[in-house]
């Protein structure tokens, strides 16, 4: 399986949109509660200026998308940010997600980047598994902040030292 990470252009917006909406509609691990627009691509190409942001191709196909963001923008969280990562249904398990981790820590660590923050659902207990399996560690809950689909459930923050 040839796996290759592409930077992020509006060229992959229906891909990602699409798994990005996917999740929407059948988990609790991106918190909107109704499918996106395509439109909302462009939030994605603003959060992540300056940051790595990739789409992930398995041969030709888009598998995911993966990318760090400013967790907070002013100048003295400079050595924090934010990741996230979703991998399109067929292809989770496969080791996407630990290479997509991978290649975005290697490029933190360029940008003088220290600190890698998660915001997880406390639903999602592959995704909070998977961070704790690589190396992050639970930093704070937010508990019953967020109600989708008439599920209350709390918000888990993780932290991965560099």
């Amino acid at each position: 399986m040839k796996t290759s990470f592409k930077p992020m252009s509006f060229d992959h917006c229906e891909g990602v949109m699409n798994i990005y909406n996917f999740y929407i509609e059948n988990s609790l691990a991106a918190y909107p509660e109704k499918i996106m627009p395509h439109e909302y691509f462009e939030k994605f190409m603003e959060h992540t200026k300056g940051f790595p942001a990739y789409t992930i191709f398995v041969e030709d196909e888009i598998a995911g998308f993966c990318f760090l963001k400013a967790y907070n923008p002013h100048s003295t969280f400079k050595e924090t940010a934010e990741i996230t990562y979703f991998i399109k249904e067929g292809f989770t398990g496969k080791g996407i997600g630990k290479l997509a981790l991978e290649k975005l820590e290697e490029e933190a660590r360029k940008m003088g980047i220290r600190y890698i923050l998660a915001s997880i659902s406390s639903e999602n207990a592959q995704s909070l598994s998977f961070h704790k399996k690589h190396g992050f560690s639970q930093c704070g809950r937010f508990g019953k902040i967020i109600t989708k689909g008439g599920v209350q459930f709390d918000i888990i923050w993780m932290q991965k030292n560099l």
